[in-house]
């Protein structure tokens, strides 16, 4: 079995019989109906989906099993996952995060950054974390211009870093800004 993707975060219950809010990591939220049971990422427990609509920026959804808000209530936090073999092909230039976790990094010139640890979306875009062998994690814009080549068959990304990155210095006067 392919490794589990989460595809979605169970919120607060929704009323009194069970009914949960469901936050969706799909391009299209409607589509972890179709995914089949959804299951926790170890795999020892799994839900299917009955009922869903949608809400202003969530899901509502029944679950088989959970029949109460009690119940409901219980699942809060927990995050949903299905085989990556479940999901569709992605398009030229699309990935899915978890794909990319791992990766190593290098420059353009072939110089190792470190490795990927996460792929976020503060709301500006997508940004990719890089760990480097030591220090800190560098934040950088997940765009072309940034990310020019994924090599998932090679196991790399490379990163043309930016000449100038937001907060760094270089070391000139700082009243000068």
């Amino acid at each position: 079995m392919a490794a589990p993707v989460c595809v979605a975060r169970i919120g607060a219950a929704h009323g009194v019989r069970g009914a949960v809010r469901l936050w969706t990591f799909t391009e299209d939220p409607l589509a972890v109906k179709d995914y089949g049971p959804l299951m926790t990422k170890d795999g020892t427990r799994q839900f299917e989906v009955t009922h869903v609509r949608e809400a202003k920026d969530h899901l509502v959804v029944t679950l088989k099993g959970v029949a109460s808000r009690d119940d409901a209530e219980r699942l809060n936090g927990l995050e949903l996952y299905v085989p990556r073999d479940r999901l569709p092909d992605t398009d030229d230039g699309e990935y899915y995060h978890t794909d990319l976790i791992g990766l190593a990094a290098v420059t353009t010139t072939d110089q190792p950054l470190g490795k990927v640890i996460a792929i976020h979306n503060f709301g500006a875009g997508d940004i990719i974390e890089i760990a480097p062998p030591q220090g800190a994690t560098m934040l950088l814009p997940f765009t072309n211009a940034v990310v020019p080549t994924v090599d998932l068959d090679g196991g790399r990304v490379v990163i043309d870093l930016p000449k100038e990155i937001d907060g760094e210095s270089d070391g000139d006067d700082p009243s000068a800004a």
